[in-house]
């Protein structure tokens, strides 16, 4: 197992709502991370972010962790969920609340 990949796990398993974003979550750069946030915002429930543009190994990393191509993505109590599009379905038909839901003690 690679060191990035060590960091990635340490990170995914650390958190049970974390979102790897271009940006932060107060100052999003780039629309599709500005919605993720914004879907968990209005769920109200705590999320850690990790700013991909801060660590190329990361923002690289993470897209082979995954095998998912794009960021922003969303990790659920140690699960890949998926980017904003499938954030932004699962929200509007009521699962991600669900997922979500489950994190909470």
């Amino acid at each position: 197992m690679s060191d990035v990949t060590e960091r990635l796990d340490q990170i995914v398993r650390s958190n049970d709502v974390v979102l790897f974003m271009k940006g932060t979550a107060l100052f999003p750069q780039c629309g599709f991370s500005s919605r993720a946030v914004a879907i968990l915002d209005h769920l109200g429930v705590p999320f850690e972010t990790v700013d991909v543009l801060q660590d190329q190994e990361i923002r690289q990393g993470i897209k082979e962790y995954s095998d998912w191509p794009t960021i922003p993505q969303l990790y659920v109590k140690g699960e890949f969920v998926g980017g904003s599009d499938i954030m932004m379905e699962m929200f509007q038909n009521g699962e991600l609340q669900q997922l979500v839901g489950k994190t909470e003690a």
